[in-house]
C-alpha cells in the first residue's frame, strides 16, 4: 500500500472508532459524513459529481461527456439512485442489492428496473450501489462520473446527495441560465458545500442557447459575478464558470459533428475538465483533507461535549478523595502521636527502677503490715488502670475514624501476692533502739508482735532511704527486725521485676498489634466512578488519537490534546503513620534472691494495731505533666473537628470559610444579649472585642495552662481559685468559639 493511502487508512480508522464513541444513530448527518467521507480516503480513483435540481439536464451532460445514452433520461426526474460511471472494457452494469445480491448486466437497460424511482417517485429502499462499466479514454485515467439524484424533489434524494457530495473530488454544479442561482441553491452551496470543506467546485451554465443573445449579455455578467464571489479551490490559472449546451451537446456527439460539440461550449469544458483533473491527481491531500478536517472538527466537539463533564466530575472525585485521604492521614498522625505518648508514659511507668522508686516503701511496708493485696488494688491497680485506658482510648479513637481493625483491650496482669519467708528468730528481738526502728506503720505486729513490728516497718524506710539494702547482705550488728525489713524489701523488689519483665513484653507485642489498627485503606472507590474512569480514558484516547492522525496528514489541529488523568492515587493505598518503637523491651533474666528458709508459710496476724506512719504527701505535677495533658486535650479537639469534616469533604467552600475564620474575627452577635454576652467573654480572656479567632485559642491555652487546678495540688486555696477560673475561661471560650460558627 502507497504511504499515502496507508495514511489515509489510519486517518480513516481514527475518524471510525472516535465516532464510534459517540454512539451516533445510525441515521444522524454526522454519522452519514464521516462513513462518506472514511469510505473517500479509502477510494483510490478522482470522482466527478454532478448535481442540481430537477430539469436542469444533469444525465444529459454527462451522456454528451461519454458519448452515448448511457444513463436514463426522462421529461420527469428519473434518477432514484447515485450511479457511479467507471472505466471498463464494455458497457456493463452492476447493481448490489441490502440481502447481498450482485447482478451483473450487459449494457445499461437494467438501470430502468433498479436507478430510477419508481411509480411514486420514490427510490428502491433495497439497492445498494449502482456501477456503469464504460470504454471512454478519460475514465482510463482513473476518474469517475458520479450521477446523482435531483435535488430539492425529495428529501430522501436531498440526504443522499449530501452524504455523496462528501465523497467526491470535483463538484460540478449544473445551473439553468432560465433562472440562475435560485434561493435553495445558493443555500445549498453554502450547507452542502461550503460549510463542509468542499470547495473543488465549478459551475455550468445550460440552456444559455435558448436565450436571446441580448439576454445572453445580462446572464453572462451574472454568471461572473457568481464565479467571483465564489472562490473555488482550483489549479491556478482555471476558470470555475463554464458554459455547456447539454441537449445539443449531446446530439453533437451522437451524430459525430465535432463543430456543433465545440459551439456547445462541450469540447472547451472537457479540455479544462481534462487539465484539472490531471493536477488535482497530482495533489490528492489538497482536495480531500479539508473535507475530513470540516468532519473531523464536528467530532471533536462532540467527543469534548463527553469528555469535558467527565473530567470536571473526576476532578472533583479526586479532590475529595484527596481531601478525604488528607483528613486521614492527619488524623491517623494525631493519634498516632497521642498513642505514642500514652504509650510512652507506661513505658516509662514500667521500667523497674522506676516502679521501685515510686512503690517499693509502700509496698513493702503494705506487705508488713499484711495489707498488701488492698494497697495493690487501691494504688498499684489503680495507677495501672489509668495508665492502660489511656492507652487503649488511643486505640479505639482510631477505630471509631477508621473502621480498620477493632483494637485488643490492654491487660497487665499483676503478679501474685509476693511470699517471704522469714529468717530464724533469735534469742531476744525486744531492742528496738537501731537506727530506723521508728514505729512508722501498724500492721507487722501480727509478725513479730508488738513494738518489733513497728521496728521492722521503721527499717524499710530507713534502709530504702539509706539504700543500705545493697550492701553485704549480713553485717555483724544487724537486728533481727532490719533483716525481716531485708526480706520485705526483696521481695517486693522481685514482684515489681517480675512485673516489669512481663508488663514490658506484653506492651511490645501490643504496640505491634495497634499497627493493625492506626492504619486506613482508602478503597472506597464506587462501581459508577470506575465506569466513569474507564470511559474517560476510553474517550480521551480515540480524542487524542484522532488528533495524532490528523497531525500527521497535516491537517491544522484546533484543540490540544488531552493529558492523562490517572486514578486517584488514593483510591487503592494503605496509610500507616511512620513512627520508631516506643517499647524497647529486652528481657530481664533478673536472678532470684535465694530463699533464707526453706519454709514459707505466713504467720497469721495477732492483728495488734499500732499507729500507721503518715502518707507521703501529695506533690503538685511537673509544668510538663501538665502541658502533656493539655496536648492530648488538644488533640482530642482537633480529631473532633476532623471528624466533623469527614461528613462532607472536599466542599472548597467550607473549606475556605475555615481559613477565613482563622484571621478574621467574629461574626457580629445579632442581638443586644449576645452582644453583651460576646463582650463579657473577651473580657475574661483579657482580650479586644473583634480579635481574630486565632488569637482567642491561642489565649485560651496560654490561660488554661498557667491555670490548670492540677498546679495547684497542695494549694487547696490556690487549687479552688483555679477551678473557678478554669470554669469561666471554658465558658468564655464557648462563646466565643460559637459566635463564629
Amino acid at each position: 500500500m502507497p504511504p499515502q493511502n496507508e495514511s489515509y487508512s489510519n486517518l480513516a480508522k481514527s475518524l471510525k472508532s472516535a465516532s464510534a464513541l459517540l454512539n451516533l444513530n445510525s441515521q444522524s448527518q454526522l454519522h452519514q459524513d464521516m462513513v462518506a467521507v472514511c469510505n473517500y480516503l479509502a477510494h483510490p480513483n478522482l470522482r466527478i459529481a454532478v448535481f442540481g435540481p430537477f430539469n436542469h439536464g444533469k444525465s444529459t451532460l454527462l451522456n454528451a461527456m461519454l458519448g452515448t445514452r448511457t444513463l436514463p433520461i426522462d421529461l420527469i426526474p428519473t434518477t432514484g439512485a447515485a450511479i457511479t460511471v467507471k472505466y471498463g472494457s464494455e458497457v456493463q452494469t452492476r447493481i448490489m442489492l441490502v440481502d447481498g445480491t450482485e447482478i451483473h448486466r450487459s449494457g445499461t437497460e437494467v438501470l430502468q428496473q433498479f436507478a430510477i424511482l419508481d411509480g411514486n417517485r420514490q427510490m428502491r429502499k433495497d439497492v445498494v450501489s449502482v456501477e456503469v462499466f464504460c470504454p471512454h479514454p478519460f475514465l482510463a485515467t482513473g476518474v469517475e462520473f458520479l450521477d446523482l439524484p435531483v435535488t430539492n424533489d425529495r428529501e430522501e434524494q436531498d440526504n443522499l446527495v449530501k452524504e455523496q457530495l462528501l465523497s467526491v473530488d470535483l463538484v460540478v454544479q449544473l445551473l439553468d441560465a432560465r433562472k440562475l442561482m435560485t434561493l435553495g441553491e445558493r443555500e445549498n452551496l453554502r450547507d452542502w458545500l461550503l460549510d463542509r470543506g468542499i470547495k473543488t467546485v465549478i459551475f455550468v451554465a445550460n440552456f444559455l442557447n435558448l436565450l436571446e443573445p441580448e439576454e445572453q449579455k445580462q446572464v453572462k455578467n451574472r454568471l461572473l459575478f457568481v464565479a467571483e464571489s465564489f472562490r473555488a479551490d482550483l489549479p491556478p490559472g482555471f476558470s470555475n464558470l463554464y458554459r455547456v449546451d447539454a441537449l445539443p451537446a449531446l446530439r453533437a456527439r451522437l451524430k459525430g459533428d465535432v463543430a456543433a460539440a465545440s459551439s456547445s461550449g462541450l469540447v472547451a469544458f472537457e479540455a479544462a475538465l481534462q487539465n484539472i483533473v490531471g493536477i488535482l491527481q497530482q495533489n490528492r491531500g489538497d482536495v480531500r483533507l479539508p473535507r475530513v478536517q470540516a468532519i473531523a472538527s464536528q467530532i471533536q466537539i462532540s467527543l469534548k461535549a463527553k469528555i469535558d463533564p467527565l473530567v470536571h466530575e473526576i476532578n472533583a472525585f479526586d479532590e475529595q478523595q484527596t481531601a478525604k485521604f488528607a483528613i486521614k492521614q492527619k488524623a491517623a498522625n494525631l493519634i498516632s502521636q497521642g498513642f505514642n505518648n500514652s504509650l510512652q508514659n507506661l513505658h516509662n511507668w514500667l521500667d523497674l527502677p522506676k516502679l521501685l522508686t515510686k512503690y517499693q516503701a509502700d509496698a513493702a511496708v503494705a506487705l508488713a503490715e499484711n495489707n498488701f493485696k488492698n494497697w495493690q488494688t487501691t494504688t498499684l491497680k489503680k495507677d495501672l488502670t489509668e495508665l492502660q485506658l489511656e492507652v487503649m482510648r488511643w486505640l479505639y479513637q482510631a477505630y471509631d475514624f477508621f473502621k480498620e481493625e477493632r483494637p485488643e483491650d490492654l491487660s497487665l496482669p499483676l503478679p501474685n501476692e509476693p511470699q517471704i519467708i522469714l529468717p530464724a528468730k533469735p534469742g531476744n528481738i525486744d531492742n528496738v533502739s537501731e537506727p530506723g526502728a521508728v514505729a512508722v506503720g501498724g500492721g507487722i505486729g501480727w509478725l513479730l508482735g508488738g513494738p518489733v513490728g513497728a521496728a521492722v516497718v521503721g527499717s524499710i524506710s530507713y534502709l530504702l532511704n539509706k539504700n543500705i539494702q545493697q550492701e553485704d547482705d549480713k553485717v555483724a550488728n544487724e537486728s533481727y527486725h532490719q533483716q525481716v525489713a531485708k526480706v520485705c524489701i526483696a521481695a517486693i523488689e522481685d514482684y515489681f521485676s517480675d512485673f516489669s519483665n512481663r508488663g514490658l513484653a506484653i506492651l511490645a507485642a501490643y504496640e505491634q498489634k495497634s499497627e493493625k489498627v492506626i492504619r486506613f485503606e482508602v478503597s472506597n472507590i464506587t462501581l459508577e466512578m470506575t465506569k466513569k474512569y474507564a470511559e474517560l480514558e476510553t474517550l480521551q484516547n480515540g480524542f487524542n488519537q484522532l488528533l495524532t492522525e490528523l497531525e500527521k496528514a497535516k491537517i491544522s489541529l484546533k484543540y490540544p490534546a488531552y493529558q492523562e488523568i490517572p486514578k486517584n492515587k488514593n483510591i487503592h493505598r494503605v496509610y500507616a503513620p511512620p513512627r520508631e518503637k516506643v517499647v524497647n523491651y529486652l528481657a530481664k533474666n533478673t536472678a532470684k534472691k535465694p530463699a533464707q528458709q526453706t519454709t514459707s508459710t505466713r504467720v497469721e496476724s495477732p492483728r495488734q494495731q499500732v499507729s500507721s506512719p503518715p502518707p507521703p504527701p501529695k506533690t503538685s505535677p511537673k509544668p510538663q505533666e501538665v502541658e502533656a495533658k493539655f496536648r492530648n486535650w488538644e488533640l482530642d479537639e482537633e480529631i473532633a473537628r476532623m471528624k466533623a469534616e469527614m461528613r462532607s469533604p472536599g466542599s472548597q467552600n467550607h473549606k475556605q470559610q475555615q481559613n477565613t475564620n482563622h484571621s478574621q474575627a467574629p461574626n457580629p452577635p445579632q442581638t443586644q444579649v449576645e452582644k453583651d454576652k460576646i463582650a463579657r467573654a473577651y473580657g475574661i480572656l483579657g482580650l479586644q472585642p473583634h480579635t481574630s479567632v486565632a488569637e482567642v485559642k491561642q489565649t485560651y491555652r496560654t490561660l488554661v495552662k498557667k491555670w490548670h487546678p492540677d498546679l495547684f495540688v497542695n494549694q487547696p486555696q490556690m487549687q479552688k481559685k483555679a477551678h473557678e477560673k478554669m470554669r469561666l475561661f471554658n465558658e468564655a471560650y464557648t462563646i466565643l468559639s460559637a459566635s463564629n460558627d
